[in-house]
């Protein structure tokens, strides 16, 4: 989407001012959301690394801050976080999209938070807490060290999409917008629980360790089920796309196999949604595959939804 574009940096005070307060937190403790370190990638890119009680470890997160960051030390800004999927990690967005680029000149800061190997931001069963990491900690971070207002807005792909809508339900009111791409919404539907336990079992991470059996704790899988706490979506601006995948592909098998098993998920997520009377900005499309090729398309096409629940122009 065209945009103006300026030269204006962010200094690498913001970096010493940071570490300063790394310093401190060390020498006397580090509360939990305490940037211990952050690291300048790029005139407004920084990675953070976060002290987290709800992971038992510190943690990173990717900033982009904006353009006039420096200059205008009394304002603060809206948040925008972008979720990574499964076997990726927080560096996903910078790296397969312009995301630098395209939020040059406006006034809000991009926060892309760890959310572990399979990318599933929830409180796990036996593990750590990523939910609390990313709607506690990291805002919390933000607002004592960047200036983040109160005003956020998520969006995530494949898992991230999950926990962009899981987070929005679960906390109605968190966030002004949510957006998913391909993601896991109803988590209980026929063969997802099956396409979760792969994606634990994949990182070596303990069987049954994310929410237990999906039989014995149904409850459990059901409390961090989108489609189940729809609910409490209600009055938030939403955007929900996917592929059929295999069906109307291009022969691409396993990417397109991946997105055809999310598409009954998707349609049982909107259908509930459509039955509570809550409203959602949909696009499901022939073919396609879980891939950025068709993510980075659907979150331009989802911006001016984001833009206007954080205040910007398009």
């Amino acid at each position: 989407m065209p945009h103006p574009h300026r030269s204006t940096g962010v200094s690498r005070r913001t970096v010493t001012k940071a570490a300063a307060s790394a310093g401190l937190a060390a020498l006397f403790g580090a509360a939990a959301g305490t940037a211990r370190a952050a690291t300048q990638l790029g005139p407004r890119t920084f990675d953070v690394s976060v002290a987290s009680a709800a992971l038992g470890r510190s943690a990173p997160v990717r900033l982009i801050l904006p353009s006039d960051f420096d200059t205008q030390t009394g304002r603060t800004y809206p948040v925008l976080y972008l979720l990574h999927g499964a076997h990726d990690d927080y560096t996903s967005w910078t790296r397969e999209t312009g995301i630098e680029a395209f939020t040059e000149g406006r006034d809000l800061i991009v926060a892309m938070p760890d959310g572990g190997p399979t990318g599933i931001p929830t409180a796990w069963l036996n593990g750590p807490d990523y939910e609390t990491f990313q709607l506690t900690e990291v805002p919390a971070m933000l607002k004592r060290n960047y200036r983040a207002s109160g005003v956020r807005a998520v969006a995530g792909v494949s898992t991230g999409g999950y926990g962009a809508m899981a987070h929005a339900a679960r906390h109605p009111g968190a966030f002004t917008a949510a957006a998913s791409y391909s993601g896991i919404l109803d988590t209980t539907a026929p063969g997802v629980p099956t396409l979760v336990d792969a994606i634990v079992a994949r990182e070596n991470l303990a069987p049954l360790s994310l929410w237990g059996n999906p039989v014995l704790n149904l409850l459990t899988w059901r409390n961090f089920n989108p489609r189940a706490r729809a609910a409490g979506l209600r009055g938030t601006p939403l955007y929900v796309s996917n592929g059929s995948g295999v069906v109307g592909g291009s022969g691409d098998w396993l990417p397109e196999a991946l997105e055809s098993a999310l598409w009954p998920s998707a349609h049982s997520f909107t259908d509930t949604l459509a039955r509570l009377g809550i409203a959602v900005t949909t696009h499901f499309y022939a073919g396609g595959g879980h891939s950025w090729a068709y993510w980075k398309p659907e979150f331009t096409a989802s911006w001016p939804m984001l833009a206007g629940a954080l205040g910007l122009p398009e």
